[in-house]
């Protein structure tokens, strides 16, 4: 089994002093992050998407078995919510394959509370997502987690992004693939809360043996709450 530890964006300025070095200068922040961490997950495009310059540095900056998550841009999946966005969301994939290669690991899809579970939805994500990738969704209604869509989402080996969101949100994780995804958002305080120990060791106990590969993304990063929750999960996977 394959773990993969990281935060969910590297570049906060409260790091500083804390995770970063006082004398490390901002360029330097993420070949430092990558000395304690095999991945990332980068929401950053979620709100803008990334330059093939800035990618092709970022693949040139970390070492040779380091590999991103990238965060599908709200057009997609907020705006659009995958209407007629074939185009947009292959020029993201070519985007993303030219600039990270084999460092990519992932693509994010992550939907608003509004998007609500139906049929039509559930087919219109599976006729846009590109099967070539590994595709990661996540939901933020509850009505996403039926057994249809984990059936379905099985037979075309998408990642169910399982999740500890302090909005009333099943936290177990759900495996629909080889590979198991899970973002620690914060809790209570969204972005925020540092967890205790035992929540992790919680989380650990819960992957099952036949997984074959484990993502886990820290994204309580207003704060030291991911750098601490992430060092402490990496401590009980050694």
């Amino acid at each position: 089994m394959k773990w993969n530890i990281g935060c969910s964006g590297f570049y906060y300025k409260e790091w500083k002093d804390f995770f970063y070095p006082k004398d490390l200068a901002q360029k330097d922040w993420f070949k430092f992050y990558c000395e304690y961490f095999n991945t990332i997950e980068i929401n950053a495009s979620f709100y803008k998407l990334p330059t093939e310059k800035s990618l092709e540095k970022w693949f040139n900056d970390s070492p040779t078995d380091f590999i991103f998550t990238m965060k599908a841009p709200r057009l997609i999946t907020h705006y659009k919510q995958l209407k007629n966005c074939k185009t947009d969301t292959a020029n993201f994939y070519h985007l993303l394959n030219n600039g990270l290669k084999e460092k990519l690991a992932g693509v994010l899809f992550q939907f608003p509370p509004s998007f609500h579970y139906t049929e039509e939805k559930l087919e219109r994500l599976l006729q846009t997502l590109d099967s070539s990738f590994k595709n990661v969704v996540e939901f933020r209604h509850a009505s996403w987690w039926n057994e249809d869509v984990f059936t379905q989402l099985k037979a075309h080996r998408i990642v169910f992004a399982s999740q500890s969101y302090p909005k009333g949100l099943p936290e177990e994780v759900v495996v629909t693939d080889s590979a198991i995804y899970y973002r620690f958002h914060g809790k209570p305080v969204l972005y925020k809360s540092t967890y205790e120990l035992s929540a992790i060791k919680y989380f650990f106990e819960q992957i099952p043996e036949t997984a074959e590969e484990v993502f886990v993304y820290f994204n309580n990063t207003w704060g030291f709450g991911a750098i601490e929750n992430a060092k402490q999960l990496q401590a009980l996977v050694k």
